[in-house]
C-alpha cells in the first residue's frame, strides 16, 4: 500500500487535467462571478453612503412656504425671518429671491414664468445647527405670527430615501449570495463532469490502493486553486471597472459615491478567499458523492 502512493499520486494528478474545457470553464466561471460580485458589493455599500448623505443634507435643512395676499407677503416674510432669528436651533434663514424661485420652477414651467403675475408662495430656506430646533414649537409660533407660513422639514423626502437605501442594501447582499450559489453550482457540475470523464482512471487508482479520500483531495486541491485564481482575476478586473466609473464632476453629482471609498476597497479582496472556500466544500461534497456512486 505504501509503495503504491507514488504512482497513485501521479494518477490522481491526471484525474483532474490542468487544462481543457473543464479547467477553463471553472476558472472562467469563478472570474465572471467575482466580477459581478464586486459590483454587487459596490451597490450595497454605495447605496448606504448616498442615502446617508442625502438624508443628512435634508435633515439639516427645512423650507418655510408662505402663501399670503400680495399686500401681506412682505410683512409676513419679515415676520417669519424675525421669528427664526430668535428660534433656538436655527443656524440661518433667508428668503429666496424671485430669480432663485424661477430657476426652481423652470424645469416644469419653462424659463419665462411670470412670477410677478402668479400667486407663487415665498420660500424661506432654514438651516439648523447641531442641536436642532423644536419642529412642533416652531409650527405653533409660525401659526401665531404668520398664518400663511407652513414648515416643511423634509420628513416626507427622508423616509422614502431611507427605505430605498435599505432595499438597495438587501438587493446587493442578495445578489452576492446568489452569485456565490451560482458559483457553487457550476463548480459542482464541473467536478462531477471531471469525475465521470475519468471513471477509468479512478478504477485504476482504486486497484493500486488509493482510497476515496485521497482521490477526492486531488479534485478538491485542483478545483480550489482554479476557483481562487479565477476569482482573483475577476475581482481585479471588477475593481478596475469600479475605479473607472464617472467621477462626481463628470456625472454632474448624480453618480457621486457609486464605488468604493476608503477602507471599502478592502471588501472585494474577500471574494477570492471566499470563492476558494466555496470551491473546497462544494468539490469535496461532489467528489465523495460521485465516488460513492461509482462503487
Amino acid at each position: 500500500m505504501t509503495g503504491a502512493h507514488g504512482p497513485a499520486r501521479h494518477l490522481a494528478d491526471r484525474v483532474v487535467p490542468p487544462s481543457g474545457p473543464i479547467a477553463w470553464l471553472t476558472t472562467l466561471t469563478s472570474a465572471a462571478m467575482a466580477f459581478l460580485a464586486v459590483f454587487a458589493l459596490a451597490l450595497a455599500l454605495a447605496s448606504g453612503r448616498l442615502a446617508d448623505r442625502w438624508t443628512e443634507g435634508l435633515a439639516k435643512s427645512a423650507t418655510i412656504r408662505i402663501s399670503a395676499p400680495a399686500d401681506q407677503m412682505v410683512r409676513q416674510t419679515q415676520a417669519v425671518l424675525d421669528l427664526l432669528a430668535t428660534t433656538p436651533g436655527v443656524a440661518s434663514a433667508r428668503a429666496m429671491t424671485d430669480e432663485e424661485q424661477r430657476r426652481l420652477l423652470e424645469p416644469w414651467f419653462g424659463p419665462d414664468l411670470p412670477l410677478e403675475s402668479l400667486p407663487v408662495p415665498r420660500l424661506i430656506e432654514v438651516t439648523q445647527d447641531r442641536t436642532g430646533y423644536d419642529g412642533e414649537g416652531l409650527r405653533l409660533r409660525l401659526a401665531a405670527e404668520a398664518p400663511g407660513a407652513i414648515l416643511d422639514d423634509h420628513t416626507r423626502w427622508r423616509v422614502p430615501l431611507t427605505v430605498a437605501a435599505g432595499r438597495l442594501r438587501i438587493l446587493g447582499i442578495t445578489s452576492v449570495a446568489l452569485i456565490v450559489g451560482a458559483m457553487a453550482a457550476m463548480i459542482t457540475l464541473a467536478a462531477n463532469a471531471a469525475l465521470a470523464a475519468n471513471a477509468q482512471v479512478i478504477r485504476v487508482l482504486r486497484l493500486v490502493g488509493a482510497r476515496d479520500a485521497f482521490i477526492a483531495r486531488a479534485f478538491v486541491r485542483r478545483f480550489t486553486l482554479r476557483a481562487l485564481s479565477g476569482a482573483a482575476i475577476g475581482t481585479a478586473l471588477g475593481m478596475l471597472a469600479v475605479a473607472a466609473l464617472p467621477s462626481a464632476d463628470a456625472a454632474g453629482g448624480f453618480l457621486t459615491g457609486l464605488g468604493f471609498q476608503g477602507a471599502g476597497w478592502l471588501w472585494p479582496l474577500v471574494l477570492p478567499p471566499l470563492a476558494a472556500v466555496v470551491a473546497f466544500f462544494t468539490t469535496r461534497i461532489a467528489a465523495f458523492g460521485k465516488l460513492r456512486e461509482m462503487m
